[in-house]
């Protein structure tokens, strides 16, 4: 988790939040979240870094439209790395 940009693990939060979510829909989430813009140029990239690394796996909806799911590593990823930033505050 560590070795995730803010970004990623962002990403990943929302991934795991969500049923098999697609792009779109995240990209959505977060600029909720946010109130900034996030361009297809910075999102699938990172989304790919994160299929790349295991944490999360792509799926196909239809020709078009991918969906992504938390992987069994994914959770255990969030799960060590929310204990670690508790452990962080007084």
């Amino acid at each position: 988790m560590h070795q995730l940009t803010g970004f990623q693990r962002d990403l990943l939060y929302c991934i795991a939040g969500l049923d098999r979510p697609s792009g779109q829909s995240i990209k959505e989430k977060l600029e909720g979240r946010s109130d900034r813009q996030i361009t297809h140029g910075r999102l699938y990239p990172n989304l790919d870094t994160l299929v790349e690394t295991g944490v999360v796996t792509k799926g196909e909806i239809d020709r078009r439209t991918n969906y992504y799911a938390i992987s069994e590593a994914g959770v255990e990823a969030l799960e060590a790395y929310h204990e670690w930033a508790g452990s962080q505050l007084p």
